[in-house]
């Protein structure tokens, strides 16, 4: 087999275990919380929000803007652990080197 012929067979290995791990990171959850653990939010390695805990004690109709500043603050926490884990799992695929493109 030629050079080319297995660097192009190692691409393919490599996108059919990238696509693999896609379909596991869906599978997989991160945690974040704001307020004290009165917002906290879970998120997939596809960086979705799977679900979103308020506890009743952070709930002021006068206070609105708390409410969303720890929604926020959870969240975006959420996503950036989430990030971070995907990076990590795609890294031991590509050995640490960064692809374009790829998270």
């Amino acid at each position: 087999m030629t050079n080319f012929g297995k660097i192009m067979k190692q691409a393919q290995q490599v996108q059919a275990r990238m696509m693999k791990l896609q379909e596991e990171l869906a599978l997989k959850t991160v945690e974040a919380s704001a307020g004290g653990g009165m917002v906290t939010a879970v998120v997939n390695g596809r960086f979705e929000i799977v679900s979103l805990k308020i506890e009743k004690d952070v709930v002021n109709p006068d206070d609105v803007e708390m409410l969303q500043d720890l929604i926020a603050a959870a969240v975006n926490e959420g996503v950036r652990k989430a990030q971070e884990m995907a990076q990590a799992e795609m890294s031991k695929i590509t050995g640490g080197l960064q692809i374009p493109g790829m998270m």
